[in-house]
């Protein structure tokens, strides 16, 4: 496959050809004339013009260069003289990945996950349509190693696998100058940009910078199984502190050493970063990632009402899915929606997301009713209920306000569903085990499929 080749790289085709004819005339003369050899001081070639076309990750094929390729882009003694197609190359590199497990002895070992998301990062830095060709060949079986659950193992050790800047981070420090910072950015088309400030990696917690993984890691699953172009997507990380202090002062920490901005300093510093993304690229779409509870609804309603195009994951696409599939296996049941008793495991931005689509969708089908009532929410201290002082507003509209669920406040997860009687039990909290055989078996007493 040939590449676009952009006018700057044109320019610089046309200066090497210049000095090429310089080089052949000035030959020709000390060769054919009685006149002393003519000191030959070319025009120098731009050395960067061939390494623009290797080391950049898009236009880099690798020895998947013919030799027209090579001699176009001057690139001739600079890769190896084989020839390879993509799925030759894909094929050798999928099983040099493979073998990484091999040779462990303990391949269910996260470590080889690790080992392995760490070798297709570095693929994916060299040569992206070698990385993608093979994600795209392989996808339920790397889809776990590139994004979960190994993204968040390479979070955690993100200050000792970084080797190379992938995307953009836009600090507090960076305030003011955001609007020219993202004219930085190479490419000058992006389709969809997918941001973190960190505070909320998976169930990890506040990871800060270490959770830039998150947006790369979305960002290829959006390419292969979404069809997005590479070269049109950028993740983001919004540094605005860690409140995490083991993580924020650890001396190879790569972000700044501080605790989080509060709401004022800290929307200041999304606002910039959001006025800046729209002024280049007004038709992107803006994703939200791993934001927590509650600012994730703050920052998502705050640009909704902007007029801005955004997207949070973790509370629109988590709730459309999980809605098209209860609406699904609730036919086979016959049971509407909205007479459904809902108990959800966990009140973070997922939970709520998840029960926020679930009451649309409740609101279709029973309008004149507060289906609200139809939830009962866990966290890990127990039935969010109207008593709790702490709550935020999303929060609140799914707490208990009748008196007698009152005293399940601090119950634990069965104890609400043997009380509630439950019809449909989601978990949303990140923790695994949550769901005991107890648990099962009390859901499957009230359940008759």
């Amino acid at each position: 496959m040939l590449h676009k080749v952009t006018g700057a790289a044109q320019a610089r085709a046309s200066v090497r050809f210049l000095s090429h004819t310089r080089y052949l005339a000035a030959k020709n003369y000390s060769d054919n004339s009685e006149n002393p050899v003519m000191e030959y001081d070319p025009l120098m070639v731009p050395t960067h013009y061939q390494q623009e076309v290797l080391h950049d990750s898009i236009f880099c094929k690798g020895t998947g260069f013919d030799m027209a390729e090579r001699e176009r882009y001057s690139l001739r003694g600079l890769l190896p003289p084989r020839y390879f197609t993509l799925e030759s190359q894909a094929h050798r590199l999928y099983h040099a990945s493979k073998g990484i497990a091999i040779e462990t002895k303990y391949t269910d070992d996260p470590r080889v996950d690790l080992a392995r998301y760490s070798f297709l990062q570095a693929l994916q830095d060299r040569n992206e349509t070698l990385f993608y060709k093979i994600l795209f060949d392989h996808i339920e079986e790397l889809a776990p190693v590139v994004y979960t659950p190994t993204v968040g193992v390479a979070c955690l050790h993100a200050n000792q696998l970084y080797r190379k800047p992938r995307g953009m981070y836009f600090s507090a420090r960076d305030k003011g100058h955001m609007h020219s910072m993202i004219y930085n950015w190479p490419r000058p088309e992006v389709d969809v940009v997918v941001v973190t400030d960190g505070s909320r990696i998976l169930g990890l917690g506040d990871l800060g910078v270490k959770g830039m993984g998150i947006p790369i890691g979305k960002l290829s699953l959006y390419v292969t199984a979404g069809g997005f172009a590479p070269q049109k997507c950028l993740p983001v990380m919004i540094d605005v502190g860690c409140d995490n202090a083991e993580i924020r002062e650890d001396e190879f920490y790569l972000g700044l050493s501080r605790s989080r901005l509060p709401d004022k300093e800290y929307f200041e510093v999304m606002d910039e970063f959001m006025a800046a993304v729209r002024f280049r690229y007004p038709n992107a779409l803006i994703q939200f990632e791993d934001f927590r509870t509650p600012r994730a609804g703050k920052v998502l309603r705050r640009y909704q009402k902007a007029g801005y195009r955004v997207f949070n994951d973790d509370i629109q696409g988590t709730g459309a899915v999980a809605l098209g599939g209860l609406l699904a296996a609730l036919k086979q049941t016959g049971v509407p929606l909205a007479d459904s008793r809902i108990v959800v495991a966990g009140a973070g931005s997922a939970g709520l997301g998840v029960s926020s689509a679930l009451v649309a969708g409740m609101d279709i089908q029973a309008p004149d009713k507060n289906n609200f009532d139809n939830f009962w929410m866990t966290d890990a201290d127990g039935l969010l209920t109207a008593r709790r002082g702490e709550l935020n507003d999303e929060q609140k509209q799914f707490a208990r306000k009748d008196e007698h669920y009152m005293r399940y406040e601090k119950a634990s997860l069965l104890e609400v569903v043997k009380e509630v009687k439950p019809n449909i039990l989601i978990g949303l909290c990140g923790q695994g085990g949550t769901f005991t055989e107890d648990i099962v078996k009390a859901m499957h007493q009230n359940c008759d499929r």
